[in-house]
């Protein structure tokens, strides 16, 4: 009998997603099987329309597949991934406007439970570490695109998760506040030990990562590979 505890953070086994029914349904992801695990640093490529973005949320738990499973054996139910083990980067503006940069980190700490107090000292020391420590009293209109997705990944760091998901983080941004983003994850991914999984239609941001698997018309396909480019983006 094998008794071997499944030690991964996600795991799909012939994953699917269709969107509507009948004559008019569109199959987004065609039986996915993966498995993500503490430390694995992923990049999910494909061009839009690929379902990538479908199976990030679909790990994320956002969204439930219309076909095969998905469970998330080292980190609990569904109802256990947020807020807390699950952290979400979105590409487009995700920050609450009507609250202070630090108020936006801090928020999922105290709807997780946090005191207000530590809440914010959390969300200070994640602002600091994204170097953006001193837009903490500044509200989401006065940031820059570059300068708003740092504090969105500050905001998953300060929630320490196991597993941080961002999709198509830098869609939006020039190149160099790309590449201050991809940084940004990549060390917050390093610091916490945590699995790392990021959609991008860009094959020189996907160069960065020592995992990368593609999506084509609704199938992945997965690959590994040791090759890292190092420097400037």
């Amino acid at each position: 009998m094998n008794t071997a505890v499944d030690t991964a953070v996600a795991r799909c086994v012939e994953v699917g997603r269709t969107f509507g029914t009948g004559t008019t349904a569109v199959v987004a992801v065609h039986g996915a099987t993966c498995a993500v695990h503490a430390g694995d640093v992923i990049a999910l490529t494909g061009p839009s329309g690929s379902g990538k973005s479908t199976l990030l949320h679909l790990l994320a738990g956002l969204d439930r597949p219309t076909a095969g499973h998905i469970s998330w054996p080292a980190l609990g139910g569904p109802d256990a991934l947020r807020p807390g083990p699950v952290a979400v980067v979105f590409q487009g503006p995700s920050l609450l406007p009507a609250l202070d940069v630090t108020e936006n980190v801090a928020l999922p700490l105290v709807l997780a439970g946090a005191s207000e107090h530590d809440a914010s000292g959390r969300a200070t020391d994640a602002l600091q570490r994204l170097a953006v420590g001193d837009l903490a009293a500044k509200l989401p209109e006065e940031l820059s695109g570059g300068q708003a997705q740092r504090v969105a990944v500050a905001r998953a760091l300060a929630g320490q998760p196991r597993l941080l998901l961002a999709d198509e983080p830098t869609g939006q941004l020039d190149h160099t506040n790309a590449a201050i983003v991809i940084d940004a994850l990549l060390t917050t991914a390093h610091h916490l030990g945590a699995a790392l999984v990021v959609t991008t239609h860009d094959t020189l941001i996907a160069e960065h990562f020592p995992q990368r698997w593609t999506m084509t018309d609704g199938r992945l396909h997965t690959t590994t590979t040791t090759t890292v480019v190092t420097g400037s983006r």
